[in-house]
């Protein structure tokens, strides 16, 4: 009986990669996704920058610290509702939004 596997992000854009059944994990969720993977690491050959650095362009790094203040702000919500002791139902859809962000946060492209 075969184990099941758990979802794995892409190395790329951090999406769920889905399952290939048999054989080795897909690192990628889709071609485009191992292309520029392979792009960046022909890039930073001959450099001093790690192969399997993450590089992003200034937009990118903006985007994400964005991301991030928005998953602290929405943890910040879940940890107030619960001092103000909220019902299950508002806690549950806060912490699915939470979930929703944390995913969102993951992808790095």
């Amino acid at each position: 009986m075969a184990a099941s596997r758990r979802p794995v992000a892409c190395m790329w854009c951090g999406r769920d990669v889905a399952s290939a059944g048999v054989g080795r994990r897909r690192r990628y969720c889709r071609q485009s996704c191992r292309q520029r993977a392979y792009e960046q690491r022909n890039a930073v050959k001959g450099t001093s920058i790690s192969a399997d650095a993450v590089v992003l362009s200034p937009d990118e790094a903006s985007a994400l610290s964005d991301r991030m203040f928005e998953l602290r702000c929405a943890a910040e919500d879940v940890a107030t509702a619960i001092d103000e002791k909220a019902d299950h139902s508002e806690l549950s859809e806060l912490a699915d939004r939470l979930v929703r962000m944390a995913r969102d946060a993951e992808r790095f492209r």
